[in-house]
This record gives structure tokens, sequence and C-alpha cells, in this order.
């Protein structure tokens, strides 16, 4: 079977451009976090949900992001909350509450620096069926 000099730069530049893509981002698991639902209720096209989480000494969400905005109130212990741009965004103790907004333009992770659990009161307002949050790269951040 005879090639063409065509086809052959064809296949060669196919290859070439699998090689060349830029490798994919992977998301940053969670670690240290547990959770428990407390209530869950789904009203006019929204999912409202209560959850406990805690967050160990060294713990961190991972990065993500929410579909919905998420309100949060800290129980016990200090978290540090940064955004995309690797600056610490807040900073909430026991007895502050804090906003997340919506959407991928709102990437974040919450960690635990501190040497006690870290336990929120959070309140999901989602579009029905969401997940409760979409994982995502980290966005060239020194830490996770």
């Amino acid at each position: 079977m005879r090639r063409s000099w065509r086809s052959g730069c064809a296949v060669a530049a196919g290859v070439l451009a699998v090689v060349a893509m830029p490798a994919t981002a992977h998301a940053t698991p969670a670690s240290g976090v547990s959770a428990v639902v407390l209530a869950q209720q789904t009203v006019g096209g929204k999912d409202y949900i209560l959850r406990e989480i805690t967050l160990q000494p060294g713990g961190s969400t991972g990065w993500h992001y929410h579909d919905g905005t998420l309100y949060a109130y800290v129980r016990q212990g200090t978290l540090t909350h940064s955004d995309h741009t690797c600056a610490t965004d807040g900073t909430y103790a026991a007895g502050t509450a804090f906003v997340e907004p919506s959407g991928p333009g709102r990437v974040h992770i919450g960690r635990n620096l501190g040497t006690t659990p870290v336990v929120l009161d959070v309140l999901y307002v989602d579009p029905a069926g969401s997940p409760l949050s979409e994982d995502a790269p980290n966005p060239g951040c020194p830490f996770r």
C-alpha cells in the first residue's frame, strides 16, 4: 500500500497536536473533612440543604465552587478562606458568618490552619438537583 506525502503529513500533524496538548488539570480533593446533612427541602426549584461540616487541623475543602449560594456560620475553630488569586479573602473565627457566591468564576478553598477542628453550620441554596459543590483544579496556588 502506497501512502501519499500529504496523508503522511496529516498523520504527523495529528500526532504532534495530541503530544503538544497541555496536561489535563485535575481537581484537588478535600482532606480531613466530614459532613452530616441536618435538613433538606426543595421549594420553588431550589434545594435548601443544611449541613454540619467539620475540618480537622490541616484539613481542606479542596478547590471548588458552588452552583448556588452558600451561607456558613463558624461554630468552632478558625477557617482560612482563599480565592482563585491565592489571596486569603477571609479568616473566619468561631461566632462569625460568611457567604460564598455562586459560579465557576468564584473558585475557592477553605483550610484549617489551626490546631482544633473547625465546625461549620452551612446552608446551601442551590438550583434543584445541583451538586453541593463542583470540583476545580488548583489555580496555581502554592497550597492545597
